[in-house]
């Protein structure tokens, strides 16, 4: 049977560098960068250094990739209409990447006892994705 995943693309503008280096810096992990100039495919000086595609296969199997969007692609859309969910029951690992995730973005649900038992938090980080965090309550 061949392994299928459902990996989350993310596209920035001119900053897909930082955003995966601050994402490893949460998840840990390893992190492949390689820019449009890596693979001869800059059209222009300006795009040689903004990222191809960037790689984080980060612990606990977690996995996400990213690029930016050179101007001749079009204009960069804001993060809008998804979101990237965390969930399970270790209480420290998810509370610790909410509170890590949340460094300089904005937390637009705290962590709280949900309707559902569960604990659950909502935030934007600081490079405008939007995150939902469920810890599940103790069986």
């Amino acid at each position: 049977m061949a392994d299928t995943r459902l990996n989350p693309y993310l596209s920035f503008k001119d900053n897909a560098r930082q955003a995966m280096e601050f994402y490893r810096s949460v998840f840990g992990g390893k992190l492949q960068v390689a820019t449009f100039k890596d693979y001869q495919a800059a059209q222009d000086p300006s795009e040689e250094n903004l990222v191809m595609h960037a790689d984080l296969q980060g612990d606990h199997g977690l996995a996400l990739m990213a690029s930016d969007t050179p101007r001749r692609m079009g204009e960069a859309r804001p993060m809008s209409g998804f979101s990237l969910s965390l969930s399970g029951d270790n209480e420290k690992e998810l509370t610790g990447w909410f509170n890590k995730l949340s460094a300089g973005g904005k937390v637009t649900q705290p962590l709280v006892k949900a309707q559902w038992g569960d604990t659950f938090g909502m935030l934007v980080d600081k490079f405008g994705v939007t995150w939902l965090v469920n810890i599940a309550a103790p069986k």
